[in-house]
Parts: C-alpha cells; structure tokens; sequence
C-alpha cells in the first residue's frame, strides 16, 4: 500500500546535521518530516570535538545547555613528538563567539539530546527504520518515494529535499550522481574506546611517533580513546581482536588486559568535497556534502555550519521572505570554506603522522626550535591557524567601500549585554531567530521612510541599539525614539570595542549571525533599502508573521 503526504522541507537522514536542521526548521516554524533508515542512534566512536561555533547554533535552538551537560569544556590539544616531548598546546582563550572553542563530548549521547529536541515542535515529524528510494523534482517541488522496514511505501511531496545521510549518501550518489571529488588515504586508523579512564590526561594529545603515530583522549564519563593508524599489510579487522587491541595499548597503560574496551572499529580517511552542494530543490549538508579526516576536529563542526547557513534560508524561501533564486548562495558561502578546512586537516595529517624517522626528527627539532617565539606561541594557543567562514557573495551587500566590506560576511561576536537591569544575556538570545539591525549609541533609522520599515519587518529584521553599560539616561541612544527598537546595554565593552575599531555605526546580521552589510549611519537607509530589493520576493508573502518567527523556549 502506498501512502501520500506532503510537507514544506524533508529531510533524509537523522544524523546530528540533519537533526540540527530539523531543530532549526523547527525554530522557524517550518513544516518538516525526518526520515532515517537507521532505528537507532549508532552507538560507535564517531565525532568528539565541538567548537564555538557549534554552540552557537545549538544556542539558536535553545539546546546549548542541554549539550553541554554530557560535555567536557575547554580542553587542550597537545602534540608530542617521537621522543614525548610536548612541542606545541593548543588551548584558546577567545570566547568571541560566545562560548569556548574546544569542547569534548559522546556522539550518541549528543544525538539523543539533539532527537529530544524535536520534540517541542508539533509541525516537525521524525520517522526512523525508512529509507529514500527516489527522488523527483519540478517547478513546484520534489516528490520522493520512501520505505519502512515492513515494505510500505510513502509518497512525500516536499517543497525542498535536504540530504544528510552521510559519506555513502543516497541523496548525492544514488540519485543525483553529484561527484565526490577529493582521495581516500591509504592508511586505514583502529579506533578503541575504555571506560574507567585508566590514564590522568585531561587532554587530547596528537603523538607523532614515526614507529605508530597515535591520537590518545579523554572523553566525557571516564571514557577513554585511543586512534592507532595501520600499516600496509595490517588486516582492520584482525587488528579488533582482543589481543591485537591489547598489542597496540601495551606501550600506553600498565594493564591492558584489565581495561574493559567498550568500542572498537577500523576507519579509513577521507578528504572529499561534493561539487555542488544544491541541484535544484534539492541540497546535501553534513557528510553528504564533504567529508574530512579528523586531525583538527572538524568534520561535523563544518556539517553543523552547514546547517545553520541552509536552515535559515530554506526557512526564508518557504515563508515568503527570501527570493527563491538565492538558495545556491547555499553552495556558495559553504563549498570554499569546507575544501579550506579539509586542506588544513590534510595538512595536519601529513606534518603530525610522518613515518619517516629522519623527516620526523627534523619536524621536531623546527617545532621544539620555535615554541617559545610569542608570535607562533600565540599563533597555535589561540587557533589562529583555523580559516574563519568569510564569503564576498551570497545574501550580503557589499557597498564599495573597502573597510566596510571587509566586515561582511564574517561571523559578530556574541557579547553579554543587559536589555533589562540585572539581567545578562547572551546577545543572540536577545536577537532570536531573525535579521537583526544592530547600531551603536543611535537609531539610523529614526527618521526612515515607512515603507522602508515595512520592507524589513517583511524580511523579519529586528532593530537593536548597543549603549555604554552604567552611563545613565543622557548615554546617547538609551531613550530609543521608537519603540520598536530595543536597548542593549555593552556589559563587558566588546561592542564598543568593535564598533570603534571598525568605524562602522551599524552592522546587518543574519539569522545565522553573519554580517549582511555595514555602514554608517547616513547611509543606512539607501543601504538596507538595497539589500530588501535583493534578497525580498517582489510579492512577498504573508501567510506568517515574518518580525515572530517560532521560537524556542522549552529546555530540554
């Protein structure tokens, strides 16, 4: 028997990307159906590493403190060279972005807490044991044939088709055909994982030895991982019997034996890009769109910044609010900023897993020469290495003028600031989830036409004015002229700071906190005027309220 349904966005695979966008379509208020063709959440050693910029995007969804009760904060990386000497530390002080920049957690656990949040929303489905068996597109939609584990299928038309079913995607190999373009490394990696962590480190530690390179960290809940790479001639799946796995932690703690591994799995490296991450209605995220070895932690950091770059506008689109056209910008603020990231770790890998003794002893020599230089010192510690998502194109508005659009398309801070007396908050809990104007110390739209005003409520803009915290009420922008803007007092002075270096008295931000456009006042309205002629639909449509999107206040 088969079954018709339609949905606005449908969603095939409820791994953490696509579960993230479904948390996010949700906030949206978007109509979503998620189907998997797992039952269950996988429970082997995957992703470990979250960064700042993940948390934002949970934060987004109300889910960042519920995540981060299953994790370890703040941890350092540490890289060793062949004779266990530490040459380098990675720990990062900046919380620019609002949260720390290294944090550990369990995938599954994650996962479950991410499935949980769906929940709260009555207009999101999920469904598990059901795979994609085809897949349809025309002017109006996509329509796709499903299949539960009994052998019933299901019609779904959708308006948009998000694939996140990871590496071997249905969405992108099986139907799309869309290359995978990038190499397999040839050395294949054991991954094993302990309870009662036997080992006081509570770090990550990268070990370049030439006889076994090996990565060995601490997890959340006594858990312990140990990631061995494999020589020519070594069988993976030998090598998970009990005393290979004892064989390769022998070197590394007292009593092997006694350790009780919970998890054991051979992995192979990836460093793969799709070339094109939208084809027509349909778009791929996560896994589906690039994959990455792990060496900088990074693999589904890069899937969850695509989820907050996508949900948003395909929430847009289906609300009327954003010209469907725009939806490649997808593929375009995305695709370079992966293929960087994907470089860097494979660089990373071939410095760090080096087997040849000599070309090892030098690396280390360089590295133990130069630790204590300030300028690399800090270059390491504070990540600067890591390439920051920055795009010239897409949904921005560059103005022609050099400094200005130097700003746009870089992820803003994320400050505490006081809306109410006593009461800190985090400034994108302030903002929710939607455009924000945000200008320092004045309104420049208190003397804009109404239309104007109108065009960005349809675009679901808010209006904020940031203020000099304790400066009283002759602080220039504390009275706001019209009430629909509101006040947010500089708690710790980060937007003082920012606004003064940068010489801009208003800055755009997009519901996934990017930078649109930037100016200064006298400009702001020709500006934004600009930006609503580029990115509104000519009629838009007004089936939602486009200044209240869903928000989502339930914890979890």
């Amino acid at each position: 028997m088969n079954t018709t349904t339609t949905t606005e966005v449908l969603i095939v695979g409820a791994g953490p990307v696509g579960v993230s966008i479904a948390n996010l379509l949700g906030h949206y208020g978007v109509k979503t159906l998620v189907v998997e063709r797992s039952a269950q959440v996988l429970d082997y050693p995957r992703a470990v590493g979250l960064d700042d910029e993940a948390l934002r995007t949970f934060q987004a969804v109300g889910l960042a403190e519920a995540m981060l009760r299953d994790m370890i904060q703040n941890v350092p990386m540490r890289m060793y060279t062949a004779d266990k000497r530490c040459f380098a530390e990675i720990l990062p002080s900046t919380r620019e972005f609002g949260w720390f920049r290294r944090n550990l957690f369990s995938q599954p656990l994650g996962e479950q807490t991410l499935r949980k949040g769906l929940a709260r929303y009555p207009h999101v489905t999920t469904q598990l044991g059901v795979a994609l068996q085809s897949i349809e597109q025309d002017a109006e939609g996509v329509t796709a044939v499903l299949q539960a584990e009994g052998g019933r299928t299901t019609t779904v038309r959708a308006q948009y088709l998000v694939g996140a079913d990871g590496g071997r995607s249905t969405v992108r190999e099986g139907l799309l055909k869309i290359p995978y373009e990038g190499q397999t490394h040839p050395n294949k990696w054991v991954v094993i994982e302990c309870d009662q962590d036997p080992l006081d480190a509570p770090y990550t530690a990268l070990h370049c030895e030439p006889r076994r390179p090996y990565v060995c960290l601490r997890l959340p809940y006594g858990l312990r991982r140990w990631e061995f790479m494999l020589f020519p001639g070594e069988d993976g799946e030998q090598m998970l019997a009990p005393d290979k796995v004892q064989e390769l932690l022998r070197n590394h703690v007292a009593a092997p034996s006694r350790l009780n591994v919970i998890r054991a799995r051979v992995y192979t490296h990836n460093s793969r890009v799709a070339k094109s991450f939208v084809a027509g209605r349909v778009c791929i995220a996560g896994d589906a769109a690039h994959i990455t070895p792990p060496w900088i932690g990074q693999g589904l950091n890069a899937g969850l910044r695509d989820a907050f770059n996508l949900s948003w506008k395909l929430a847009w689109i289906v609300q009327g609010r954003m010209k469907p056209e725009l939806l490649p910008s997808y593929h375009d603020e995305r695709h370079a900023h992966t293929k960087a990231m994907i470089d860097l770790a494979d660089l990373f890998g071939a410095v760090l897993s080096q087997r040849n003794r000599f070309v090892a002893w030098m690396r280390d020599r360089f590295f133990l020469s130069i630790r204590n230089v300030p300028k690399f010192r800090d270059y390491v510690l504070q990540m600067k290495f890591k390439p920051m998502p920055r795009f010239s194109t897409g949904v921005v508005l560059n103005s022609g003028k050099a400094a200005q659009d130097e700003l746009v398309g870089r992820m803003f801070i994320q400050p505490n600031v006081e809306r109410v007396a006593g009461e800190c908050e985090k400034l994108d809990d302030v903002i929710g989830g939607r455009f924000a104007l945000l200008s320092w110390r004045g309104d420049p739209l208190a003397q804009a036409p109404a239309a104007l005003l109108e065009r960005l409520q349809a675009l679901g803009c808010t209006r904020l004015v940031g203020v000099r915290a304790r400066s009283g009420s002759s602080e220039p922008g504390m009275s706001a002229a019209s009430p629909e803007v509101t006040v947010v007092q500089d708690l710790e002075n980060e937007l003082q700071l920012w606004f003064q270096k940068r010489n801009v008295d208003w800055v755009l931000l997009r519901p996934d906190r990017f930078v649109a456009a930037a100016g200064l006042a006298q400009d702001a309205p020709a500006q934004l005027r600009q930006f609503c002629d580029a990115v509104l639909p000519a009629a838009p449509a007004a089936r939602r309220s486009a200044s209240t999107p869903a928000e989502a206040p339930v914890a979890v």
